[in-house]
């Protein structure tokens, strides 16, 4: 099984980076390949530089990636009560390719935060908008509180709850 995991941020520090990886690293013998947005990093979308320059490769591969993947785990980071900058550049450009950016690809979406909310206000959009992009959203699920819930020193959730919901999450993903 193909695993695709991203975090829709830019930080290099990301704490859904670290989340999302952990969730791939509880799928028994799966292959896994961690996208750093960072790497598909483009011009801010505009349908100008669309029709001057065409859509950038950044975006071509992004797609392209989605597409190879048997499943995907993303994890929304919250700016302002929304996606990153940074995210949704590149899910504009994407979704310049084809309506269907996600391809019908079974996936789970995450979102966390430092704070109580777990970023559940981004992670409730994306799971809102999802059909309109071909999303097949097997689960979700908010962490909240990050550093409370999860020991980044050891890489893991340290809260059982939260860890056996997210288990549950994964194998709907099979």
């Amino acid at each position: 099984m193909k695993v695709l995991v991203f975090a829709a941020s830019n930080s290099r520090q990301s704490i859904n980076q670290q989340l999302a990886s952990y969730a791939a690293s509880l799928i028994p013998n799966a292959e896994v390949e961690v996208l750093d947005l960072n790497d598909y990093e483009m011009p801010i979308y505009s349908i100008e530089r669309e029709t001057d320059g065409g859509i950038p490769d950044e975006a071509q591969r992004f797609f392209a990636k989605i597409g190879a993947a048997d499943a995907i785990i993303v994890s929304f980071a919250e700016h302002n009560g929304s996606y990153s900058a940074a995210y949704k550049n590149l899910f504009d450009w994407t979704s310049r390719i084809d309506m269907k950016v996600y391809q019908n690809t079974p996936m789970l979406m995450m979102a966390t935060s430092p704070g109580p909310g777990g970023a559940k206000s981004v992670l409730a959009s994306a799971v809102g908008s999802a059909p309109y992009f071909a999303a097949d959203v097997k689960a979700s699920l908010s962490v909240p509180s990050f550093f409370d819930n999860f020991d980044s020193e050891v890489g893991e959730l340290k809260n059982a709850e939260i860890k056996q919901e997210l288990e549950a999450a994964l194998k709907l993903l099979h």
